[in-house]
């Protein structure tokens, strides 16, 4: 009885916190790209459900049909090569398995790394989302405005986020409408997404990035095409410019609440990597083998999210280099005697 204490009280602490957990919200899309991971992921748990079925009810079975009693004492099995039938089965099934959620995978990724079937007619609306420590800028090149820490779109219009970054290396993550794409520092990735439902959805970073991750939270709100119009209108009738030493200023701040501009960085910073056709002049200006140079320029004013040179092993003495080493217990104890 007392070895089973701990396994009762684990067994109560579970169900008196699973209650208190929040719904995922993974597993409640809001948009097609979404709704294509959701189901990815519910189909794969079923399949997994059911190899664990199969192997539990085989369990139990041959410790019921084979356990000891007594009207079997002295019984000794008959000596058996093998089966060829069994092991056929348990080798082909498993192909069978891994081949069939390698098809569901390949073809949901290529799903959701394109334009969802029901916007293909539809020019994407472009932003630009780029991180620095800890904030989140998002550059809407077409309407020639900016925000930071949140982000506006329309519903049922196919978004092209194109993500980079000024620091480390983020993951960009809008659960409920989009898996998780990296913004990295001298490239751009891509990432389609698109609303069914209007409402606020959290966006995050989901790539540990240093002592503020845990702020890089963002809201996605889904507008109506009316709604839209209207808050960019108002955003370039009221909303500051945003000047060069400005945005600066942003990305040496560490953490930063809502902001609106009605101009964009990259005007004087555009994005790393060939992707001018929004910037203003040919794109001449482009350093094709590492991003942009005003790119790098900025990325320099970025604090750095690696710790100090300086550790607790810098004041330890540096061995001799020409003083042999130990190779194993014995000689490391017999170095130490000497």
């Amino acid at each position: 009885m007392k070895k089973k204490g701990p396994l009762y009280a684990l067994f109560l602490s579970l169900i008196l916190l699973l209650p208190g957990c929040s719904s995922l919200t993974v597993l409640n899309p809001k948009g097609p790209a979404a709704r294509t991971l959701s189901d990815t992921i519910i189909l794969s748990i079923l399949v997994m459900i059911g190899v664990l079925a199969v192997v539990y009810i085989l369990y139990i079975f041959v410790l019921v049909k084979y356990r000891a009693k007594k009207s079997n004492e002295g019984y000794i099995p008959e000596h058996e090569e093998g089966n060829k039938v069994l092991e056929a089965i348990w080798i082909i099934i498993p192909i069978i398995i891994v081949t069939f959620l390698s098809v569901v995978t390949v073809k949901s990724t290529h799903a959701v790394e394109n334009v969802a079937e029901e916007y293909k007619d539809q020019k994407p609306l472009v932003i630009y989302a780029s991180s620095s420590n800890w904030k989140w800028h998002f550059s809407y090149p077409e309407e020639g405005i900016e925000t930071v820490n949140y982000v506006n779109f329309p519903i049922h219009r196919a978004v092209e986020f194109r993500l980079y970054s000024f620091g480390t290396i983020t993951s960009f993550w809008i659960p409920q409408l989009a898996g998780q794409k990296y913004a990295m520092s001298d490239m751009l990735t891509e990432l389609n997404l698109s609303a069914d439902t209007a409402g606020s959805f959290i966006g995050k970073n989901s790539n540990f990035s240093g002592k503020g991750f845990a702020h890089m939270e963002f809201e996605a709100l889904v507008m109506s095409d009316k709604e839209y119009a209207e808050w960019v209108k108002e955003v370039k009738d009221t909303a500051p410019k945003l000047l060069e030493d400005e945005f600066k200023g942003l990305l040496a701040a560490e953490h930063l609440g809502r902001k609106t501009y009605s101009s964009t960085h990259l005007e004087f910073s555009p994005p790393p990597g060939d992707h001018s056709e929004h910037m203003s002049g040919d794109g001449t200006e482009m350093d094709m083998d590492n991003g942009n140079m005003d790119h790098q320029d900025n990325k320099d004013i970025h604090p750095s999210p690696e710790p100090s040179s300086q550790t607790e092993f810098d004041s330890e003495p540096n061995p001799e280099v020409n003083e042999p080493l130990p190779s194993s217990p014995v000689e490391e104890h017999t170095h130490e005697g000497h």
